[in-house]
């Protein structure tokens, strides 16, 4: 099996939506946009670049980013990336940016202080991290259940 793995720092650009799978299954999904600044080299001024990435999150992980989360946050995300293609509604063909979570840090200081986001003990330690049980494989997911995204 291969796969991309992607860490990526950015702010949500909308409210997380939680829905459920047919078979029960959480899952939110939200939009980050990530944010980088390069020189001209001809002009020398600085230009500014946008890239937004769609992220899905499964299970508990799914439940505390729509409850902690909202537009705006400044958010670490770790997972697997992959591209899609698609048309638009007048016939262009655009790709999408995505991403399946296995940790999403909350990074304002009100998520790293209270440590509600990513379940951890107040000190920010992502979940999803070896604890007293092992690791969390809460998030964890194959690409079969793509098919059932609600959305």
């Amino acid at each position: 099996m291969a796969f991309s793995k992607i860490q990526i720092v950015g702010n949500l650009g909308r409210d997380p939506e939680m829905r459920y799978t047919p078979n029960g299954r959480p899952v939110t999904e939200f939009s980050v946009a990530v944010n980088q600044s390069t020189k001209n080299q001809q002009t020398g001024e600085w230009v500014e670049a946008t890239d937004w990435f769609r992220v899905s999150v499964w299970g508990d992980r799914a439940e505390r980013a729509a409850e902690n989360l909202r537009k705006g946050n400044r958010v670490l995300v770790d997972g697997r990336f992959r591209t899609r293609e698609y048309e638009t509604k007048d016939g262009q063909k655009r790709v999408s940016l995505e991403i399946t979570a296995d940790t999403v840090m909350g990074l304002d200081k009100r998520e790293q202080t209270e440590g509600t986001f990513t379940g951890a003990p107040a000190g920010g330690a992502p979940a999803g991290g070896p604890g007293p049980s092992g690791p969390d494989r809460s998030g964890s997911f194959d690409d079969s259940e793509i098919d059932e995204l609600p959305f």
